[in-house]
Order: structure tokens, then sequence, then C-alpha cells
């Protein structure tokens, strides 16, 4: 079984949605980074989405938009990133990865080098936003030999039958996108989200994390009680951003209070399903 596949086995067995967390690979500086990274599980998060920074992030909002400009200006490429992961992995071998972001960038390093180079780092699944099922052809194959996932996205604009599509060829798990838009802009309803995260399990058995727009502790654990996962991004970015000053100088309470927050998410997630 992939790490994704264990972990997810791992969260039905306890009978509780999981917590992915999301943060801007470099952000706000390599080192930083790092160091929220490898604090990231002890805190609760139970798989980490770690994006690519990129020049022209078309579905992010300004959060994690202005996240990917402060780590390029740090100097983070990708070579990094992957160096990020492997680094992670001398200390942590269980909790999955998943990089998410734009072809791009993944076109300019070189196909096969990536999904080599990634392989090797301990990547376990990508989830890439500007490549959809009909030009997967364009890297899937290079992704499946290297044994790394490809998570799709689900939008609550997606009719049945383009689930159907979606989740054809998709494995780990797949990403409802709960708004429509950007990250970080606004907050699908509860009821909302059930019903579609119902219509989803119709057509896979794949995990179900339910993403963009989710910022509190209280609307993580609303989403945990009815679907596999919560994806929180844009509000553990802006953790780090609001620590940053303008000559791009970090709080010595950065990390801290980074992880403090993930915790209570955790927290939250954790007992979402004995609430409800």
């Amino acid at each position: 079984m992939s790490r994704l596949e264990t972990r997810f086995a791992a969260l039905r067995e306890e009978g509780r949605g999981g917590l992915v967390t999301f943060i801007t690979a470099g952000d706000p500086n390599a080192d930083i980074s790092a160091e929220i990274l490898a604090g990231l599980p002890a805190a609760g998060a139970d798989v980490i989405e770690l994006g690519m920074p990129f020049t022209d992030p078309m579905a992010d909002g300004p959060s994690i938009e202005l996240a990917s400009g402060r780590a390029l200006a740090a100097g983070q490429n990708m070579a990094k990133t992957l160096s990020m992961v492997s680094d992670f992995r001398k200390s942590d071998g269980d909790t999955p990865i998943v990089l998410m972001g734009y072809y791009n960038p993944i076109h300019a390093y070189g196909r096969d080098r990536f999904a080599k180079d990634a392989a090797a780092a301990g990547v376990d699944g990508l989830i890439l936003v500007d490549l959809p099922p009909e030009e997967e052809d364009e890297f899937r194959p290079q992704a499946v030999a290297a044994g790394i996932d490809i998570v799709r996205l689900i939008a609550p604009t997606s009719t049945d039958a383009r689930i159907a599509t979606l989740v054809e060829n998709a494995s780990g798990f797949v990403y409802y996108v709960s708004v429509r838009g950007i990250t970080g802009t606004s907050s699908a309803a509860a009821s909302d989200i059930a019903s579609n995260v119902g219509r989803i399990r119709a057509q896979t058995d794949l995990p179900v994390a339910v993403g963009f727009g989710i910022r509190t502790p209280e609307q993580a654990a609303e989403v945990a009680a009815v679907a596999d996962a919560s994806v929180v991004g844009t509000a553990i970015v802006e953790k780090i951003a609001n620590a940053v000053d303008a000559d791009g100088n970090a709080s010595p309470h950065l990390v801290s209070d980074t992880l403090s927050f993930v915790s209570d998410l955790a927290a939250a997630v954790r007992s979402a399903r004995t609430k409800s």
C-alpha cells in the first residue's frame, strides 16, 4: 500500500476524518519552511500538501500567490522543493506528502527527470490544477511509472458525468473544491458540502478531501464530520505571512504560532465525529 492508502485506511480504522495541511515550499525562506514542514505531523497533520512555487498561480487567492512570491524571492526552486521532501523523509517515513501546483515548473524541470527525482525524494502524490484528464498523457504515464498518485480536483459545478471522468484515473484521494473561484476567498455551506461529497462517493471508493474556504477549527470539524479529510491552506499561509515584516524578517514565534494553529485545527478535526 502507498502512504496515502495506508494513512486513509488508518483514519477509517480510527473512525475519524483527517487533516490535510498546505504550506508553500520555501515560504518565507528555506530554513523556516523546512522547520514548519518537519513540525506538521506532530502538530496533527495527517497529510501534507506542499506547494510548488510558481510565478502565475491562477487558481490561488492573494495569500498563496504572495507566498509563492516570497518563496521565489528567497531562492526557492523545484530542486530545493524536492530536497525539502528528501530531508523530511530522513525523520518521517510515514506522513504522506502531496505536491500541489501547476504543470509549468514540472515541464521546465523535465517530465521524466521530475518523476524520477520526486519518487526518490519521497513524494506520494501530485495535484496539478491546470492538467485536466484530457491532457493527462502529458505527464500521467511518468507519474504512474514512478508510483506517484495523481489527485484530481472536483469542482462544485462538476456534473455527474464530469465527476465520472475525473475519478476514472485518479488515485490516492480526490480533492473536492467546495467553492467556486480562487482559494481562500469564501466558504461553502456544510449542507452543500455533504451533498456533493455524497455525489462523489457514488462514483468512487477513493477518499474525498474537501478544501478551499476552510479557515477555522470549527469549519474544519464540520467538514471532517462528512468527508474523509479537511484541507486547510490559506489560513495557515496567512499565519506565516502575518509573522513576516515588510523587510522579510520573520518573528521568532512564527514557527511555534503556525504549528499551534495546526494543533487547534487537528484537535477540532479529531473530535468532529464524536460531536456529530
